[in-house]
């Protein structure tokens, strides 16, 4: 709005209103406005939230957390408000890109709202049932993925993926051999649409998985969505992309005003869930912000990346998956308690400790995944 409005409209009079056709200007902008919305409207969505009674009900297991039950929760709707203002605010929104982020973000959010609000109805830490939420994350992914087919028929979409180490080899995930034989054409669309579900759905699963000490999920997404600010630059500048060998996407230079309102909200929102936490995300944050990472990734296609960026986040998810695999096919379990962090809350290591020390490990992670750009 605010792009049109000082930029389309107010430059062609103004010289100096030329600012606010940068990018990185409103991009600064975005992330000061996200910061600040969170910031502000904290304290009156926690006061909310006590008043309706929005408590969090905490596992049995894990006792040592019990005196956190009743924590307000479904926080991550400040999350929610103070990524879309904000991109509605700087970015350019005939930008097919920040549409589609958009409802990669609510889409997924709203998943997390209703399973959020189902285990407030029923007093419990259960919500949805594990195949009826997969379900409703298939159908978002779907849809993502028929809005990125549709904008690839138009030449705005590129389906061929970066692979780090690798100059040359771009896989397409609409895999040609496949389109020109009519008898596989139909398994080309479906690898497609399995490999979104695979990325969306297990981005915004393991964001939730990850979810369970303070300000740990939402430390990390300061630093995943910080780096996912930097390779949407980079993607949709022409002479980085075509330096580092990127897909080149010009519209994905929007996007950087998206990761960085995400970023700027998730340091806000840390505000209020850094230890001891004053509200937890819950799952409308958490689905919320994994599948907003995400669609971010397969836009800029950058999905094999997005496995070190949030690398904490996958590590997590792998440790719940070996966890019960192990425990059906040997009746053993490899950690004391899944997912990982809690494992080490059981070897004796203090929250805070545990918290920080796995923010400094998805800080080398994203680090390492911005320099694999060059190491090609």
């Amino acid at each position: 709005m605010l792009y049109w409005l000082l930029f389309e409209k107010l430059f062609p009079h103004y010289g100096p209103a030329r600012l606010f056709g940068y990018v990185t200007f409103r991009t600064a902008f975005a992330s000061l406005s996200a910061l600040f919305i969170s910031i502000w409207l904290g304290p009156l969505l926690i006061r909310k939230l006590r008043e309706f009674q929005i408590g969090q009900h905490i596992r049995e297991e894990v006792t040592n957390h019990q005196k956190k039950a009743g924590t307000p929760t479904m926080g991550g709707l400040l999350i929610v408000i103070a990524i879309v203002v904000p991109t509605l605010l700087w970015a350019n929104l005939t930008n097919p890109y920040i549409w589609i982020a958009l409802f990669g973000l609510l889409s997924f959010g709203a998943i997390g709202f209703y399973d959020d609000f189902t285990k407030v109805k029923k007093m419990r830490n259960l919500g949805l049932t594990a195949r009826k939420k997969f379900a409703l994350q298939v159908l978002s992914s779907v849809l993502i993925g028929i809005m990125l087919l549709n904008l690839h028929a138009r030449g705005g979409y590129a389906t061929s993926m970066n692979i780090p180490f690798f100059k040359s080899f771009k896989p397409d995930l609409l895999v040609s051999d496949w389109l020109s034989n009519p008898l596989t054409y139909p398994f080309a669309f479906v690898f497609f649409f399995l490999f979104l579900v695979i990325v969306l759905a297990g981005s915004s699963n393991a964001v939730n998985l990850t979810d369970g000490l303070d300000g740990l999920a939402i430390g990390l997404m300061v630093i995943a969505a910080g780096a996912m600010t930097i390779l949407t630059y980079l993607s949709g500048h022409r002479e980085f992309a075509v330096y580092l060998d990127l897909a080149r996407l010009p519209g994905a230079s929007e996007l950087t005003i998206f990761c960085g309102a995400m970023t700027g909200a998730s340091l806000g929102f840390l505000w209020y869930n850094a230890h001891p936490a004053e509200v937890f995300m819950g799952d409308v944050g958490a689905l919320g912000l994994g599948g907003a990472m995400g669609t971010v990734a397969v836009l800029i296609k950058q999905e094999s990346l997005l496995l070190f960026i949030g690398g904490v986040y996958v590590i997590e998810l792998m440790s719940v998956v070996l966890q019960v695999a192990s425990f059906k096919l040997r009746k053993k379990r490899i950690f004391r308690m899944a997912p990982l962090h809690h494992h080490f809350e059981l070897l004796g290591w203090h929250e805070a400790k545990v918290i920080t020390r796995f923010w400094i490990m998805g800080l080398i992670m994203a680090l390492f995944a911005l320099t694999t750009l060059k190491l090609r």
